[in-house]
C-alpha cells in the first residue's frame, strides 16, 4: 500500500503545477514587453537630445513625447522631428 496513489491528489498537482507555469510565462512576457519599452524610451530619448544638441530644433521633452517615443520607438523621433520642422510641436501634458 506504500504505492497508492490517489488520483485527485495528481491532478491537483497538475493543475497547480499548470498555474505556477502560466503565471511565470506571464511575468516573462509582461517583462520584455517592459524592457522593450524602456528601450525604446531611452534610444528614442538619446535620438530627440542629438537632434536638438546637433541642429538645435528645440523639441521639448515631456510626458507625450515620452510616451509616443516609448511605444513607437525610433519611427516616432522621425515623426516628431518632422513635424516640428514644419512648425507643429507637440503640447505638454
Amino acid at each position: 500500500m506504500l504505492l497508492a496513489i490517489s488520483i485527485g491528489s495528481v491532478a491537483s498537482e497538475l493543475v497547480v503545477i499548470a498555474a505556477i507555469l502560466l503565471v511565470l510565462f506571464v511575468v516573462l512576457k509582461l517583462g520584455k514587453l517592459l524592457l522593450g519599452l524602456i528601450l525604446n524610451s531611452v534610444l528614442g530619448l538619446i535620438a530627440i537630445y542629438l537632434v536638438n544638441v546637433i541642429f538645435g530644433l528645440g523639441i521639448v521633452y515631456n510626458l507625450l513625447t515620452l510616451i509616443v517615443v516609448a511605444i513607437f520607438g525610433l519611427p516616432a523621433v522621425a515623426v516628431i522631428i518632422v513635424l516640428k520642422l514644419i512648425g507643429i510641436s507637440i503640447p505638454a501634458l
